[in-house]
């Protein structure tokens, strides 16, 4: 569904649809994601925005989408919020000029270390990979602040870990939400959790000596627990990683979290390009689909 064009042309104009999404995000202005981030302040929770959307057309745009992050962070920056930015590099120009894509990538994260804030790169699907991990090389050489999101579901991303550990990297390690194939990715649940506790727990120890910044960007508390524990025994705190959830998912054990002493940060998605993110958010959990659901009928 995510990726059929019929749909996506008229699936977020029905009412239920767009009922249904508010779950999953406040808003499609950048005004009500910075509401929304206002909530999770007495909690000591930061703040992680991305405006969504993919695959630009033109570098007109691209430079347009560099313009609405540059006032975000101001606007960060105004209400003193602990808030950063990630951004998909498509929506900087990545299919269309590299080095186009370079310069608007570098000019916010040059703007978010004047903040002392990260500028986090996501991942897209497994053809965009490669083209994003050589991208974040580049920069990194030049920016310090800047993150990167990897995929535990892909066979390849120990080999990425492995060859980004050396850069003092920041890390946002997620499950993954795209359809792939099981020659390049980890297809059952099982084999998905294993691979990112192993994946985890190998980069406990540099995150622990703040060689690596480390956020595990998943909803699986127990998951998340298992981790903590592996810490524990290890003599290291958690606060050495940071928890990061999607805002409007498991907001209870958010604050849950953050009362036992986690680092948590929630993920502030908004825009109007919400349809194919949205798919994948219910692809991820069955009581997604069941709330959605819901509100077909009312």
């Amino acid at each position: 569904m995510a990726r059929n064009r019929w749909l996506k042309e008229r699936l977020p104009r029905l009412p239920f649809a767009r009922r249904a999404v508010r779950r999953f995000m406040p808003g499609e202005t950048a005004r009500d994601a910075l509401e929304a981030a206002e909530q999770f302040r007495p909690a000591g929770i930061g703040v992680l925005f991305t405006q969504l959307g993919e695959n630009l057309a033109d570098l007109g745009a691209a430079e347009a989408v560099t313009a609405h992050y540059h006032g975000l962070l101001d606007e960060i920056q105004a209400r003193a919020l602990d808030g950063e930015i990630s951004v998909k590099l498509t929506q900087l120009g990545l299919d269309l000029d590299a080095d186009a894509t370079f310069a608007n990538a570098s000019s916010l994260a040059e703007h978010a270390a004047r903040m002392g804030g990260v500028f986090w790169i996501d991942m897209e699907g497994s053809a965009y990979t490669e083209p994003t991990l050589a991208m974040y090389e580049r920069l990194k050489a030049e920016h310090a602040n800047v993150g990167i999101c990897l995929q535990a579901y892909l066979r390849r991303t120990p080999a990425d870990l492995h060859r980004l550990l050396p850069l003092e990297p920041a890390i946002r390690l997620v499950k993954g939400a795209y359809d792939e194939p099981v020659s390049i990715a980890f297809r059952s649940r099982v084999e998905v959790n294993a691979a990112y506790q192993s994946l985890a727990v190998s980069m406990l120890p540099p995150a622990a000596a703040r060689k690596l910044r480390l956020g595990l960007g998943t909803h699986d508390v127990a998951l998340i627990e298992r981790i903590a524990e592996f810490a524990r025994s290890a003599g290291q705190p958690i606060t050495s990683f940071e928890v990061q959830m999607l805002y409007g998912i498991r907001s209870g054990e958010q604050l849950r979290l953050a009362r036992d002493g986690y680092r948590v940060r929630a993920l502030i998605s908004y825009g109007d390009a919400w349809y194919a993110w949205y798919l994948r958010r219910l692809a991820e959990r069955p009581a997604n689909v069941a709330f959605a659901l819901r509100q077909l009928f009312g």
